[in-house]
């Protein structure tokens, strides 16, 4: 049974969609679609749990909230995928590309060089892409 939040009326279900809607756009999107044919309860818990009740807490604004995932993942140093879905969300909420690269170049202090490193190479790819698909949208149709 989906439990009702008291603020609102949603379900957990309802915010954790519209929040993941809100962060990690299409991004988002396709984690949850990759998830239907091999685990759909699992994409049901990820949009519930992390998104529906964690991200949609009022303790932090959604920037702080990118900064702290960019940074664990960063740490973690075995989550590239996570973590360039989470750099793209911190460009949809609002974060620099600098501020996000200084948020990686901060795990060296704390998880060592190669997984700053390997956040660092994430980060270039996200950014890489978003100016090929920016680029992309504004050439002319032939």
């Amino acid at each position: 049974m989906t439990q009702q939040h008291p603020n609102g009326g949603e379900s957990r279900l309802e915010r954790g969609k519209r929040a993941l809607a809100d962060i990690d756009g299409e991004a988002g999107a396709k984690v949850i679609a990759a998830l239907a044919d091999i685990a759909p309860d699992f994409a049901t818990y990820l949009l519930e749990f992390p998104f529906g009740d964690i991200y949609s807490r009022p303790g932090l604004d959604l920037k702080a909230r990118e900064i702290a995932t960019i940074a664990a993942l960063t740490a973690l140093g075995n989550a590239a995928p996570q973590l360039k879905v989470h750099i793209g969300a911190g460009l949809n909420v609002g974060l620099s590309r600098e501020e996000i690269t200084e948020v990686i170049m901060q795990m060296a202090v704390y998880a060592g060089f190669p997984a700053a490193l390997n956040g660092l190479f994430a980060a270039e790819e996200v950014f890489s892409e978003r100016d090929r698909r920016r680029n992309n949208s504004l050439e002319p149709s032939s």
